[in-house]
């Protein structure tokens, strides 16, 4: 179905992949594995042709669904419905079939016979393409992805992101694609769509490939692991399932520690062997030939991996501020004719951990975009108190400019520190060398985390809005996040579908939307997290 010829991959001068050959079949179920900035975005995007290989190519027998990490609807003015139904072109058809039925009630007896032959024309292509079964199919995708037929009816302009991203999902797998490529296609899925994912997923006939931080989902539906190795720039294939795969890596990790050992050892003997013989005229070539043998032996074992480095982070000393740095008033959002939430008061103490929680579509997100001044309220008022340093980190990374570079997106977030120091910095979230000078629109997902984080630490805010901030991360760069989180001392407020990052939170007070109830966190609301 998929076939991979020699594929080389390349960031600018950056070798991600040696040139590496596979083919993904119908029934192969591969979890594409390896740290944030491995390539495994690189890799999914030439795979579906919207990414050019630095040398080699790939081809498909098939029809390919592709889910980026952060898709983007063109027409934000688009019906929902007609998103989803476009991935098999029964959005157009539906809509001649509406525009004849307009005209059918035309008085020019000429233009209602004309509109009655597009209407049946119309009609048998809908037929053809699965008819109204398949409206009902797609509906039914999308109310398992917490899309209920209220939002499907709704233009993507008026969704939240998370709304946008499970209209793409549904979309992907509504297309009956032969093969999947996912890209964290659980992002912004509560606990019961994931669940369900999970097995629309085990049961697809064709080829899928999966990028995912959610281990149960890897456990439970791949058979194939591929491991992209950072370090060595390959893909280490395993024949086997996640549990296996964990297993057969800690073998072969093992095994390659005993072959570096003796390697080393038969290697140093060899060496010491040849010390001696230079002492001798008569012996050079052979001290010679014994030292070139053990440079061979050296070199024909594979030695152990190198340790994947992670982001350091640490948010920032919070600057001095009044006792409230942070208020708001009455707020109210609608989008078109559709209330998100209103009246909605808060005060955000010094200091104070918040965690907001509500089902996707309550307006979490659009909370936190008035707060932080992305969006003006339709009503109320955010203010800010003595002191305010605000720093927000948007799910969607709205706050990059994607146009700019890595660099001149950190030195906007902060114009008054020192170049070298923001490379310092840069560096410590895994930004080296030529990387400081890529567009921030070609970063993967996890690097624009990384990227939007840096911004944060050199910001010396005093109020984090933190909105889904462990998406896209790998366990090791998320338990930094879930450390960082700990031991900040300014204030919080938080929006995740992470239970771990809300227990790293150890919040004090929950805001419930769409109400905007406000009370004392208690574990029993522990129970909403994975539902919101």
């Amino acid at each position: 179905m998929l076939i991979a010829q020699d594929l080389e991959l390349r960031v600018g001068s950056r070798l991600l992949l040696e040139p590496t050959s596979f083919r993904v079949a119908a029934g192969d179920r591969i979890g594409l594995v390896g740290r944030n900035g491995a390539g495994k975005t690189t890799m999914t995007k030439v795979l579906a042709g919207e990414g050019i290989p630095a040398a080699g190519s790939a081809t498909s027998a098939g029809t390919i669904g592709y889910l980026p990490q952060d898709p983007r609807a063109a027409n934000l003015e688009e019906i929902a419905r007609d998103r989803v139904l476009s991935a098999r072109g029964i959005d157009d058809t539906l809509r001649r079939m509406r525009a004849a039925e307009d005209k059918m009630t035309s008085d020019d007896p000429k233009v209602r016979d004309k509109a009655v032959r597009a209407y049946a024309r119309a009609e048998e292509h809908l037929h053809v393409m699965g008819g109204y079964a398949a409206e009902s199919e797609a509906a039914s995708i999308a109310s398992s992805l917490g899309l209920p037929d209220r939002v499907l009816g709704q233009p993507l302009g008026t969704l939240s992101g998370g709304q946008r991203r499970r209209v793409e999902l549904a979309r992907i797998l509504f297309s009956s694609a032969d093969t999947l490529l996912l890209d964290e296609p659980t992002n912004h899925l509560d606990g019961d769509s994931i669940v369900w994912l999970r097995d629309f997923l085990k049961s697809h006939q064709g080829g899928l490939i999966v990028i995912s931080h959610d281990v149960e989902l890897v456990e439970e539906v791949v058979n194939k692991v591929f491991y992209l190795d950072a370090n060595r720039c390959v893909i280490d294939i395993y024949n086997m399932g996640w549990k296996a795969y964990q297993v057969q890596r800690e073998a072969d990790e093992r095994r390659r520690r005993r072959e570096q050992a003796n390697a080393e050892k038969q290697a140093s003997a060899l060496q010491k062997q040849a010390d001696r013989f230079r002492a001798k005229a008569t012996k050079a070539k052979a001290a010679q030939q014994m030292a070139n043998r053990a440079e061979r032996i050296l070199g024909s074992v594979q030695g152990q991996r190198t340790a994947d480095r992670v982001a350091k982070l640490r948010f920032p000393d919070p600057a001095p501020s009044g006792r409230t740095p942070l208020m708001a008033t009455g707020l109210s959002k609608s989008y078109g004719s559709l209330e998100i939430f209103s009246g909605v008061d808060l005060a955000i103490d010094r200091g104070s951990r918040v965690v907001i929680l509500g089902l996707n579509g309550a307006g979490k997100t659009t909370l936190l975009r008035l707060l932080s001044g992305v969006e003006k309220p339709d009503t109320g008022e955010v203010v800010a108190g003595h002191g305010l340093r605000l720093g927000y980190y948007a799910q969607e990374h709205e706050t990059l400019d994607t146009g700019r570079s890595v660099l001149e997106n950190m030195m906007s977030a902060a114009p008054d520190l020192p170049e070298v120091e923001a490379r310092r910095t840069l560096g410590s979230f895994l930004f080296t060398g030529d990387d400081v000078d890529k567009p921030a629109g070609v970063l993967s997902g996890g690097e624009k985390t990384r990227l939007a984080l840096a911004t944060l630490v050199v910001s010396s805010a005093n109020v984090l809005l933190l909105d889904e901030p462990t998406n896209n991360l790998d366990p090791a760069s998320r338990e930094e996040i879930l450390s960082a989180l700990r031991n900040y001392k300014g204030a919080i407020v938080l929006v995740t579908h992470d239970e771990g990052a809300v227990e790293a939170l150890q919040p004090e007070r929950v805001i419930l939307l769409p109400d905007g109830v406000e009370d004392i966190w208690n574990v029993e609301f522990a129970d909403l997290i994975t539902l919101a």
